[in-house]
């Protein structure tokens, strides 16, 4: 699933952190990366635990330390997994999504991608489309300068986020 992930993901980071400066660019690929990682293992493994973004977090973290901007881009990615996580309902696994604290065999369970119904992923998908067209417009995509923008960083125009006020 593409769409829903990416829907969600930006529908989510716009209702709750509103900020211009987050490469959503790196969100959605935070918010796809687990299915694709898992998806080519065949199990869920690391990547739908708590520990793959707070681990990644923490890597970030150290290894950007004295590079405040290369930091404030690459967060995105851990954020989008987390986003990730909360749309798929990976803690509704509780063995994979709390290791290694319920234990540090990993049962490598299915993806829940592969646990769903085909016209439930469908009409997910759909709902994403849905999301990503509704975030297209509140992040104003439709004029050329704001789209350049978002396509070129990431970003998205600060007059959306705090509006200037009019007098």
């Amino acid at each position: 699933m593409l769409l829903w992930f990416a829907g969600t993901a930006l529908i989510a980071m716009w209702f709750t952190f509103r900020d211009p400066a987050i490469d959503h660019r790196l969100i959605i690929v935070g918010a796809l990366l687990p299915d694709a990682v898992d998806a080519s293992l065949g199990k869920t493994n690391l990547m739908h635990t708590l520990a793959a973004p707070i681990l990644l977090l923490m890597g970030l973290m150290i290894c950007t330390i004295g590079r405040r901007q290369f930091r404030r881009q690459a967060l995105a990615v851990p954020i989008g997994m987390f986003w990730h996580s909360v749309f798929d309902g990976a803690w509704m696994n509780t063995e994979t999504f709390w290791w290694p604290f319920t234990g540090l065999a990993s049962s490598g369970t299915n993806i829940p991608l592969a646990e769903r119904e085909v016209l439930l992923i469908v009409v997910m998908e759909i709902i994403g489309l849905a999301l990503l067209i509704w975030s297209y417009r509140l992040m104003g995509m439709s004029q050329p300068a704001r789209r350049r923008l978002f396509l070129r960083t990431g970003r998205i125009d600060r007059d959306l986020i705090n509006p200037r006020s009019r007098g």
